[in-house]
């Protein structure tokens, strides 16, 4: 069985790799976050929520020659960034990516409750990755609340403040592990085979 890596770069930053394929997910800009350095990624694709700049910087991002074949399907879902219809902040995209029958869902700045129809499309994923920091996206148990909901059987916070790092506005990220029983530290990186399940909390690699 291929195996999913997922490395944590820093604030919703993202890189998931499948069968030798590589895809970032919502690069910042520097300067953009707090207390995080600037990033320097290769990947096969790129795929950004929205183009605010601690999401869209694909500056950040150098597309490498491809090694591989695309394992990948990519679907994607249109929600508020905020609890107002996008009035306040616009829109997010959320993407799914499917391979080896396995859903890696990054749900970049997604700010309010989803309808049913879109929560089937998420439900059963093997590997979630969801803000939990409120204020811009929704909080600590709203995502605890939606992650159950999915069924997720790895669900990987994101978009949240620590010590040194993160927007002052947002929430730590113990908030959101005081909800949380399953919790396990990974270092920035972990390698799914399918069989994980729980909260995985990663390092944030680009931490200065």
């Amino acid at each position: 069985m291929s195996e999913f890596t997922i490395t944590y770069h820093g604030h919703s930053c993202f890189t998931v790799e499948y069968s030798g394929w590589r895809v970032a997910f919502d690069p910042y800009s520097p300067g953009s976050v707090p207390g995080l350095s600037g990033l320097a990624l290769e990947a096969d694709e790129l795929l950004c929520s929205h183009t605010h700049g601690d999401h869209g910087y694909k500056a950040a991002v150098k597309i490498r020659p491809h090694a591989a074949e695309n394992p990948f399907t990519v679907e994607t879902i249109r929600c508020p960034h905020d609890d107002a219809g996008g009035a306040k902040r616009g829109m997010n995209t959320i993407h799914i990516l499917t391979a080896g029958g396995e859903k890696i869902v990054h749900m970049g700045d997604v700010g309010c409750a989803l309808p049913e129809a879109d929560m089937t499309k998420l439900r059963g994923a093997l590997a979630l990755l969801i803000p939990v920091g409120g204020y811009y996206t929704i909080d600590a148990r709203e995502a605890d609340a939606m992650a159950r909901e999915i069924g997720a059987r790895v669900v990987i916070p994101m978009h949240y403040r620590t010590a040194t790092s993160g927007f002052d506005v947002i929430a730590p990220l113990e908030d959101f592990l005081a909800l949380r029983d399953d919790i396990t530290r990974c270092g920035d990186e972990v390698t799914l085979t399918g069989g994980e399940r729980g909260t995985f909390v990663l390092t944030q690699r680009a931490m200065m």
